[in-house]
Order: structure tokens, then sequence, then C-alpha cells
């Protein structure tokens, strides 16, 4: 294996995005794994997935799983052995040149890093969300796709904002929150908590 192949961890469709961004941002060479045996030999963009077995030595990383708790242990786990986890963005994707993001993270195309944003490591920007200015994310957090940040918000870790989610500026959300699909998010938001609806309303904790 060249030393300077990107490896993929994960073979759904999320590793399928993030294969694709790799591969349009100039990746010349990519492996995709997976630990999942019934995922060994499918194609993902033209790569058969391999299993990752112990023995495989893991330099330069991706962890392309969309759920957050996989995602950190994984990123995590492999960290611990010597890996270094690779930020992917998509060509497509506006990157403020004041903006920041952590090591494995991931930013698709359409999304929006605005100036003085912060993402931490293994966080997913998914397409066009948007993270406006001054904007904090906490590790392993996912922005799904079309879902908007105001400026300042402050994001924990491990947190899902749903899918056309909008967050109000200023707003705080805790960690290992979820935002439901298309709720409007208008006070801050306690840890665990689950917010639905428009306005955003929380109904229960996680356990």
């Amino acid at each position: 294996m060249p030393t300077d192949s990107l490896q993929l961890i994960g073979a759904g469709g999320h590793a399928a995005v993030v294969a694709d961004a790799a591969l349009l941002s100039g990746e010349g060479r990519m492996i995709v794994y997976s630990q999942d045996r019934d995922q060994v030999g499918h194609d993902v963009l033209g790569y058969m997935v391999q299993h990752l077995d112990e023995g495989i030595v893991l330099r330069r990383i991706h962890v392309a799983i969309g759920n957050n708790v996989v995602r950190s242990r994984l990123q995590q786990q492999f960290s611990g052995r010597g890996a270094i986890p690779t930020t992917v963005f998509h060509p497509q994707a506006t990157i403020a040149a004041t903006s920041a993001a952590g090591a494995g993270s991931f930013v698709a195309a359409g999304a929006v890093l605005a100036p003085r944003s912060r993402i931490a490591e293994g966080v997913i920007v998914n397409h066009r969300a948007i993270v406006d200015h001054d904007v904090l994310v906490g590790e392993f957090s996912h922005i799904a796709p079309g879902s908007v940040l105001g400026g300042g918000v402050k994001v924990g870790s491990g947190v899902l904002i749903g899918a056309g989610a909008t967050v109000l500026p200023g707003v705080a959300i805790g960690d290992g929150a979820t935002i439901g699909a298309g709720a409007i998010v208008l006070t801050d938001v306690s840890a665990g908590a689950t917010v639905v609806g428009v306005p955003g309303r929380e109904m229960r904790k996680n356990v």
C-alpha cells in the first residue's frame, strides 16, 4: 500500500459522499475499509471494500461513518494506534480563510464555514449546511444537509442537527443533543435533549 493513500473507514452512503469529495479534491490514491464483513467486496465509487482487520497498518485515515458515536469511537481508537485523521473538504464547499476545522472533519458540497467559525475534530458539515460567523461546533457532531447555524451559535460534542433545521444566532446546544429535521431553535438546548417542531420544543432527554 502506498504510504500516501487515504484510508477511508466505512462503506455506506456517507462513505460514498466522502470518497467523491476526496477524489474531486485531488486524492490520487484511496483504499476503502470496513469492519463489517457483509460490506467486504462491495463497490464504493469503483473501490472494492476491504476488510479492516487487526493486521492492517493505518496511516492517513478518514472515518466516513455518519453515526456520531461510532465515528468518535473509531477515530479515537485508530488515532491511539498512530493513524493521522485527515480532513476532507469538497471543492465546492465555501471555507472562509479565518475558519478552522479539526482533524478528520468533513465539509460537503455547497456547505459554508463562515469567518471565524470553528468545527472540532470529526465533525460532519453536510451538503448546503451553513455554519455562520463565530459558530463553535464540538467534536464528532453532525450538521445535516440544509441546516443553518446562525452567528455565534455554540454546539456541543456529539450533537445531531437534523436536515433543514435552523438554530438562531447566539443559541447554545448542549452535548449529545438532537435537533429534529426542520426544527427552528430559538432558545438554549440542554445536554442530551431532543428538540422538534416550530418553534423548537424539548421533548425528552436521552438516557
